[in-house]
C-alpha cells in the first residue's frame, strides 16, 4: 500500500506479510483510510518514506533523510529522496523505554514535538527510524525522557 501527500512534498509506502485479498479495495477516501487503519495494525509492518526533491538534483544523492549533509560534497543540506523507514510496534512507549536502556540516541522522543505518541530514533548509521503505534495513536502523560504530553520541547522539524 502506499499514499501520497504532494501537499507535504513525501509519500510513504508500506511493506507487510499480508494477503493482497485482505486489502481493503478502492480510491475513495474510505477506503484509503481503511487502508490506512489495516497496515497500522499489521504486526511489523515497515513504512518507506520518500521525500520530493531530489529528482531535480545532478549526479548521485545520497541521504540519510535527516536533511542533513552526509554524502554531500559542498557541505548544503540535501532535501528530498529516501526519508526514513518506520515500524510499527504494539506500544511506542514501552518500545522506546527499552531503545533508551540499549543507548539508542533519539531523534524525537514520544512526546516531543506536535505529534504525541510516535518517536524517532536513529540507527548506527545515522538513518531515521520512525516507531508508529500497531493501532490507534495514543499518548501517554510522561515519556521515556520524562516529556510530558502537553509539554513536548526538543523536537525540531530539520526538513525544511
Amino acid at each position: 500500500m502506499y499514499s501520497e501527500f504532494p501537499q507535504w512534498g513525501f509519500n510513504v509506502y508500506f511493506v507487510a506479510p499480508v494477503d493482497s485479498v485482505d486489502i481493503p479495495q478502492g480510491s475513495d477516501d474510505e477506503a484509503k483510510a481503511a487502508r490506512w487503519k489495516a497496515c497500522m495494525k499489521i504486526p511489523g509492518c515497515i513504512e518507506l518514506t520518500y521525500n520530493y526533491g531530489s529528482e531535480s538534483e545532478d549526479g548521485r544523492v545520497y541521504n540519510t533523510g535527516n536533511a542533513d549533509t552526509v554524502g554531500t560534497a559542498d557541505g548544503s543540506k540535501v532535501k528530498g529522496g529516501f526519508g526514513h523507514i518506520g515500524i510499527t510496534v504494539p506500544d511506542v512507549y514501552k518500545a522506546c523505554e527499552r531503545f533508551q536502556e540499549m543507548g539508542v540516541e533519539f531523534h524525537k522522543t514520544p512526546n516531543s514535538g506536535g505529534m504525541k505518541g510516535l518517536a524517532f530514533l536513529k540507527d548506527p548509521d545515522g538513518y531515521l527510524v520512525e516507531v508508529l503505534p500497531q493501532g490507534p495513536m495514543i499518548s501517554q502523560p510522561v515519556d521515556c525522557a520524562g516529556v510530558p504530553a502537553d509539554g513536548g520541547e526538543g523536537y525540531k522539524d530539520n526538513s525544511k
